[in-house]
């Protein structure tokens, strides 16, 4: 029986990367990548030796075998992908800013084969992973896409796994806001580990501080928080008394802000995984985090494993 280190589940969409700066209109040329919060998450604790589990659906088009070439080359296991012939593989646009801000994107996943995930996807096997990672992307793109999010949390807790959370707001998948609160934090409530932005946790909790935000999560059950603060570095919390803030590393330059979020998830999962404090396990998410805004592209900043053990090792290891 094979077994895997984490799960991960979402959507991956083929990305088409502007080669100039300027207005989508009026760019000529593009790159082809692949994007996707979910995947990018995947890719990375894959880079640092962990074996991870890919649940998704692609079209039966070339977008859908680029993304699953792009995610086996990265050696994430996509046994567990579907191949669906009647719905496509999502795509986005992507603008190119060289100032740091963040750039002009369009969605083009309305309809797509990764919208018609479902329960029917689950089995014992996916079960075996020893860690789920989640986010608040996957509810959002269709009824059966929330069912199998509910489904999956449910089933790894009742197993005895561990479970981490990010948010990752997309309000223009949702109905509405109350809608969105609503869905994300009974999601969020069934995690051990919760990874919101500030800005992500005010809305979904009414609460303003860092530490009132942690403590809503807290108080429903959630062992620990830690809460991305930009340049300002990470809050964290958990339920045995352990808090505080942990700076930020040093960037000279940023260069694309998309994927910070989903980096700083590789580095706090992956060290919580290895057995880490929370200290460390934020310490290396920052880490992770400032690689990313360095580099152009969601997770082409995303460190590997020798990369980040000379990092560490700077620090006594």
């Amino acid at each position: 029986m094979v077994e895997h280190d984490v799960l991960c589940f979402g959507e991956t969409m083929a990305m088409f990367v502007a080669e100039q700066c300027g207005d989508l209109a009026q760019v000529a040329g593009f790159g082809k990548r692949i994007a996707g919060a979910d995947s990018n998450v995947a890719i990375g604790l894959a880079r640092l030796g962990l074996r991870v589990n890919w649940l998704s659906r692609v079209g039966d088009d070339s977008l859908g075998a680029f993304v699953l070439a792009s995610l086996r080359g990265e050696g994430v296991d996509c046994t567990h992908v579907e191949i669906d012939p009647a719905h496509p593989t999502g795509f986005q646009l992507k603008a190119r800013c060289d100032d740091g801000s963040d750039p002009q994107v369009e969605y083009f996943r309305r309809g797509s084969a990764a919208s018609r995930m479902s329960p029917a996807q689950l089995c014992s096997e996916l079960l075996n992973a020893r860690h789920l990672h989640a986010t608040g992307i996957v509810p959002a793109l269709s009824a059966s896409c929330r069912d199998l999010a509910r489904q999956l949390l449910d089933a790894m807790r009742a197993k005895g796994r561990s479970v981490s959370f990010d948010p990752n707001l997309r309000p223009s998948l949702w109905p509405n806001r109350q809608t969105m609160v609503q869905e994300i934090n009974a999601l969020a409530v069934k995690a051990d580990w919760v990874l919101p932005g500030l800005e992500e946790g005010r809305l979904l909790t009414g609460r303003q501080t860092p530490e009132a935000i942690a403590g809503f999560y807290l108080e429903h059950g959630v062992q620990c928080v830690a809460i991305k603060l930009g340049a300002e570095g990470a809050y964290l919390c958990d339920a045995r008394g352990a808090e505080g803030v942990v700076a930020p590393c040093p960037v000279a330059q940023v260069v694309d802000t998309v994927g910070a979020g989903d980096a700083f998830a590789v580095g706090v999962v992956s060290a919580l995984l290895e057995g880490h404090d929370l200290h460390r396990a934020v310490a290396r998410g920052n880490w992770c985090g400032s690689r990313a805004v360095q580099s152009r592209g969601d997770m082409e900043g995303l460190p590997q494993r020798h990369e980040l053990n000379a990092h560490e090792g700077r620090f006594g290891g």
